[in-house]
């Protein structure tokens, strides 16, 4: 039994979640520190991490190597992505006026079905993760792209961060959509009476 636990924690799609998670601070580094070079640095190393993000499941699910830590890791890795990127890009102005409204958005979102999910969990229901959300994820990630290379982008795609902003305003109006949804999937379970 130990032997099969530790096969899935070291297996190949557990193995690229964690370094999606390691990959976080790095990127949030490349931000901070600015330039043209840490512009495209920070978006090479978050484009590593959304093809991981695609990988560690596709994988999971070929290979039969779907596991409890896999399943719990991988929400997390892609909510810490997104989270710190965003934060990251509030502080260097790249996200600034109304489209910090898109950010903060966004990361209520992320909290609310996070609690959501977590409160579900105790009581052993599921929600499945929809078509909708996961176009969302995508969204997100291509936005984050072009905000990531931001003033390095524009130089190259006149444009750049124009783009990468109305991108961010589509994710957060999917965002709100598939968080209603979820909220209405869990409603039932949140209002059930204890009594009944």
């Amino acid at each position: 039994m130990a032997n099969s636990s530790r096969r899935y924690v070291l297996s190949l799609p557990n193995l690229l979640t964690y370094g999606r998670i390691a990959i976080v601070p790095l990127v949030c580094l490349c931000i901070y520190l600015g330039g043209d070079a840490a512009r495209w640095t920070a978006l090479a190393l978050f484009t590593v991490a959304a093809i991981t993000d695609f990988l560690d499941g596709y994988l999971a699910r070929i290979w039969a190597q779907s596991s409890p830590l896999g399943r719990m890791l991988d929400p997390i890795a892609d909510k810490l992505l997104v989270s710190a990127c965003l934060l990251m890009l509030c502080a260097v102005n790249t996200i600034t006026g109304w489209s910090l409204w898109a950010a903060v958005v966004i990361l209520c979102r992320e909290v609310l079905v996070s609690g959501l999910r977590e409160f579900l969990a105790e009581l052993r229901v599921s929600v499945p993760v929809t078509q909708l959300a996961k176009w969302k994820t995508t969204a997100q990630l291509v936005a984050l792209g072009f905000l990531l290379a931001g003033p390095a982008g524009d130089k190259v795609l006149p444009y750049n961060t124009e783009i990468g902003l109305s991108l961010l305003w589509v994710s957060a109006i999917l965002t709100l959509y598939t968080g209603y949804d979820y909220f209405r999937a869990g409603l039932r379970y949140v209002l059930e009476d204890p009594e009944g």
